[in-house]
């Protein structure tokens, strides 16, 4: 079905896949490979009738699994991470197909999310309560934790394999049991994963996979079907806003990890080889199509000049191509509206006065292959300084005042991600505190971790994901008063 891909029957048709929990109906969905446009699967789609009837699956098993101890719950996780392991290569290849990243990148992937897998099947172990000084001799107060019940997941197409180990690895690890939607441009890679996840052992129900076009009607049955405690979503701010509306006639629950407009400072002080080198990172990885990507790169007069010369002329080393291809960095963007997209950025920052240094162009007529890009002169009036691109398009801005430069910084509505690079210790803590973001990275382009707490402020998102703090979201916190002792 799948080209590359050593074990064809590692994705298998979906109803011999009990773990999914859906039917086949009568519709399909195609799923598409973006570099060349051919068709690489069809599969059901699935609508509100499946929807509800993954979650009436789901809410029958929840307690049965959260009746498991906490060790036979890791163990399954272990498992599951283990086949993860066995089957990179193959993981690797569905997901560079239906997405279109280099392999490479697409196995570095792989290995995050069996990562996820392995931190929270050893997280299982470590829910614990406290117990609370009692006001008088005969009463005893102690607070337990349990799990929230059935997830309603929702996860984007640009880390298609991460983002569903980092959602439900701590969902199942608290004791809840999921329903998953994955991306309709890239729901392969899931449908394996959730193919090895019933291999590992997941009781009948535990976990649950809806393959839907109509994003809008699952998403509704999923925020207002009583039976799902929880939505966790990762996508744009707007949908965010929507699912969160959906979601509040219950008062149900939500994580959300939405947009993002990072900032990516280079002062006066800093190692101007080692930002350039994050900077290519945090930019051109994944074509740019990533919640944490550089939108907006600062850099100080003083170093201005060093580091766009050398900025351009590492983006024009970039290899743009097939995921499948040796050598390639960047892979085709998504769709033909990300084309779209990068390309009315450009041209709005050329009209107000910006210059192209390199790149600016499509790649080709197949596929959606776009030039990594690098423009100057930019300035706060144009789009790109103000809107999330996701894309190979990295505007710079000069300046000069290190305290107005922080301002600017956190003069947007977003708050997920910044980056900068300085030497002097005092800068680097004022400038790290001053930043409005929930991750910063300083003196590195990429700090993504299952040990550290990835998640957003203002309108970049509520709650985290990844570290111990991960699995606390999907935990109740109940009191116990206990008199009579």
């Amino acid at each position: 079905m799948i080209r590359h891909l050593r074990s064809p029957d590692l994705f298998g048709p979906i109803d011999r896949l009990p773990a999914l929990g859906t039917r086949m109906g009568e519709r399909t969905l195609e799923v598409l490979n973006p570099s060349t446009g051919e068709v690489l699967a069809e599969l059901p789609d699935m609508g509100v009738e499946e929807t509800c009837a993954a979650i009436d699956k789901a809410y029958v098993a929840q307690p049965g699994w959260a009746g498991f101890t906490a060790r036979e719950r890791s163990d399954v996780l272990w498992r599951w991470h283990q086949l993860i392991i066995d089957h990179a290569d193959d993981l690797a290849a569905i997901l560079t197909a239906e997405m279109g990243k280099p392999l490479a990148e697409a196995k570095s992937e792989i290995s995050h999310a069996a990562a996820y897998l392995q931190w929270y099947a050893e997280e299982a172990n470590r829910v614990y309560g406290e117990t609370v000084s009692a006001p008088s001799a005969d009463r005893r107060m102690l607070v337990i934790k349990q799990p929230i019940g059935v997830v309603g997941t929702i996860t984007p197409w640009n880390f298609p394999a991460s983002m569903v180990a980092r959602k439900i690895s701590p969902a199942l690890a608290a004791g809840c049991t999921i329903v998953l939607k994955p991306a309709e441009q890239t729901p392969l890679v899931a449908g394996a994963m959730f193919a090895l996840a019933h291999q590992a052992g997941f009781p009948e129900g535990v976990v649950n996979l809806i393959y839907a076009s109509e994003a809008d009607a699952v998403g509704r049955e999923l925020c207002t079907n009583p039976k799902v405690r929880k939505i966790s979503f990762t996508g744009s701010t707007e949908i965010g806003r929507l699912l969160m509306r959906q979601c509040s006639a219950q008062i149900k629950k939500v994580s959300l990890e939405l947009g993002g407009n990072a900032p990516f400072i280079v002062f006066d002080d800093a190692d101007i080889d080692a930002a350039v080198d994050g900077a290519i990172q945090a930019k051109y990885r994944n074509a740019g199509q990533t919640c944490v990507s550089a939108n907006r790169l600062y850099v100080q007069s003083g170093v201005h000049d060093e580091f766009v010369e050398k900025f351009v002329e590492r983006a024009r080393q970039l290899q743009v191509g097939d995921g499948f291809a040796r050598g390639v960095d960047i892979g085709p963007l998504i769709d033909k509206k990300a084309l779209a997209k990068i390309e009315s950025h450009i041209a709005d920052a050329v009209a107000k006065g910006g210059a192209i240094r390199c790149g600016g162009k499509r790649i080709g007529t197949n596929g959606t292959f776009f030039q990594p890009t690098v423009l100057t002169g930019v300035t706060s009036e144009m789009t790109v300084a103000r809107e999330e691109t996701f894309g190979p398009l990295a505007p710079i801005i000069r300046f000069k005042d290190a305290d107005q430069v922080v301002r600017d910084a956190n003069e947007t509505i977003y708050g997920l991600a910044a980056y900068f690079y300085a030497s002097n210790l005092k800068r680097v803590w004022r400038v790290a505190e001053s930043l409005e973001y929930g991750m910063v990275g300083v003196n590195t382009g990429r700090m993504s971790s299952e040990a550290a707490p990835f998640g957003g402020i203002k309108q970049s998102g509520i709650g985290r994901e990844g570290s111990r703090h991960g699995l606390e979201d999907y935990l109740e916190m109940k009191y116990l008063c206990m008199g009579g002792i």
